[in-house]
């Protein structure tokens, strides 16, 4: 624990991408291979569950400090992360352990067996024999809220140094869905096969937003199709089986039981990039319709009928069990147009069309009915482009509608987390509804930290109430919010739902009377809904 902790400290405490994969190979060399495969495994999302609420947590540091429940919680408002409070606010370790990274994560796991007196008094033990860096980790892991800033790219890019292997083997490598408790370093890493896991997808292949068309050369040269609205996922079909990965490496096959005839119909060894759809009568349905099969592990009959799903296929990466990533864009796209096409009309699985253009302006007009068609606007992608992995500039470019936005106004702050504890940055946004208020989202991103810093300052002189973590201030001040979509729901008191909102910008211009209205949000609702 005591090298995983100096690991965090050198990543921590550098913006520099050199040092933190400099700090990453060199600990990569010198940890044991279970330790090396959990840093991996805590780095990549794959964390451990968490076996002990917060509130438990809480309660518990408090008494071994000899703080007040008031003063704790005051104490983590300010801090903005509980970990981090706990390693501050806990008395100096008493004893010591120099046990590894694994040792420490068997045991959390091992709590969710024990009772709760069993489980506070291994806490309180572990607390007691770790100094502030590894308590906090630890508590950090306890939480299940282990995240650091280190990219998959990053974590490729040091096991190549370390290992001396290419980062696109590695980068395929790290695909799939492998936990520590399943495979082991030399299975994961040192194994010559990268495919030997029939079910492991292939890295995606990731556009940057498109501001102009000046560098971008004849149209001629590039091929255009709709940014469909759905889950971005790659469809496996080999050894006899399928398998169905989403964009975040989540295994989602048994969310979507009706692409499995298409094992049938495609020959072993093919995999296809496309996006999951809500789809009826050649119809992409809105986003709200396959929201209400996200997140489920089973879908009941009725929801399998009313949202019923495709895959639109945007390209394809493996043929007859070769990966042809490598091919250019044409080449692989005629070869998927003719899989398709031999597939019957009723299975789920769909080309996604090109779009044809003579012009850049044929393909602005083209961008504008995107709405219309239930798309969030346009792929570009350069013909001859091979696939890729991960985000890369200049082959392939997404080029999305403008975001819905309403007028709204603040009502609510709470001081945000990490480097912005100090910070109000979560702010909830009303609309007016006669001489009433009605809360119907909140937001977090979009200004700048200087905006930010000077609505801390007006928060702080004007709070009227206090609720916890949260401060009442006066309706006051119209932010623009931008979304991009926005449904029903009868959970919100204003009756709608609104899709990855954010604050397009800070209108000091305009009044409360002038902000938009609940008639205004439903009237969207009717139209984009």
């Amino acid at each position: 624990m005591k090298d995983f902790a100096a690991l965090f400290t050198r990543i921590d405490e550098s913006t520099k991408t050199t040092v933190k994969t400099a700090a990453l190979a060199d600990y990569f060399q010198t940890a044991t291979p279970e330790d090396r495969l959990w840093t991996i495994a805590l780095f990549t999302g794959r964390r451990p569950k968490r076996t002990i609420t917060a509130t438990r947590l809480r309660e518990w540091a408090a008494e071994v400090a000899g703080l007040p429940d008031w003063l704790f919680e005051e104490s983590y408002s300010i801090v903005g992360d509980l970990a981090e409070t706990i390693a501050l606010v806990l008395p100096p370790a008493t004893e010591s352990e120099n046990q590894t990274l694994t040792h420490w994560i068997s045991f959390i796991k091992s709590l969710s067996v024990l009772e709760d007196d069993s489980r506070k008094a291994g806490i309180l033990k572990a607390w007691d024999s770790l100094p502030s860096t590894e308590r906090f980790l630890f508590t950090k892991l306890l939480t299940g809220g282990f995240r650091i800033g280190v990219s998959a790219k990053l974590i490729t890019r040091a096991l190549a140094q370390a290992t001396g292997q290419e980062e696109a083997t590695l980068t395929h490598k790290l695909m799939g869905n492998w936990t520590p408790d399943t495979t082991t370093w030399d299975a994961l890493i040192e194994a010559d096969d990268p495919t030997a896991d029939l079910s492991r997808p292939y890295p995606f292949y990731l556009a940057y937003g498109l501001d102009g068309f000046d560098d971008l050369g004849p149209p001629a040269d590039w091929s255009a199709e709709r940014k469909w609205d759905g889950i971005r996922g790659q469809l496996i079909v080999r050894g006899g089986d399928h398998h169905l990965w989403s964009r975040g490496e989540d295994l989602m096959t048994d969310r979507f039981p009706e692409l499995a005839q298409l094992q049938d119909y495609l020959p072993d060894g093919t995999v296809l990039d496309g996006e999951v759809l809500a789809f009826r009568d050649e119809t992409p349905l809105s986003f709200n319709a396959l929201q209400r099969r996200i997140g489920r592990k089973t879908v009941p009959k009725k929801v399998l009928t009313e949202a019923p799903v495709i895959l639109m296929a945007y390209d394809l990466l493996e043929h007859l069990g070769n990966d042809i990533r490598d091919w250019p864009l044409h080449k692989r796209r005629e070869t998927l147009a003719a899989l398709v096409q031999d597939v019957p009309s009723a299975a789920p699985l769909r080309l996604s069309a090109t779009v044809p253009f003579r012009t850049w302006d044929d393909l602005s007009a083209a961008r504008d009915q995107s709405r219309d068609l239930n798309a969030e606007g346009l792929m570009l992608k350069r013909r001859d482009s091979p696939y890729l992995s991960g985000r890369k500039r200049g082959d392939w470019w997404k080029w999305k509608i403008d975001p819905l936005t309403i007028d709204a106004v603040m009502i609510y702050a709470q001081a945000g987390h990490g480097r912005r504890a100090n910070l109000f940055t979560d702010y909830t946004f009303a609309v007016r509804n006669g001489n009433d208020l009605v809360p119907f989202t909140k937001a977090y991103s979009g200004l700048t930290d200087a905006e930010f810093r000077e609505i801390t300052t007006w928060v702080r002189k004007n709070t009227l109430q206090r609720f916890g973590p949260v401060r009442q201030v006066p309706p006051t001040h119209v932010f623009e919010i931008a979304f991009e979509g926005i449904q029903a729901s009868p959970r919100h008191k204003s009756g709608v739902a609104l899709r990855f909102p954010r604050m397009l910008r800070w209108r000091k211009d305009k009044p409360v009377d002038e902000a938009n209205t609940l008639d205004d949000l439903k009237e969207l609702l009717a139209t984009f809904g």
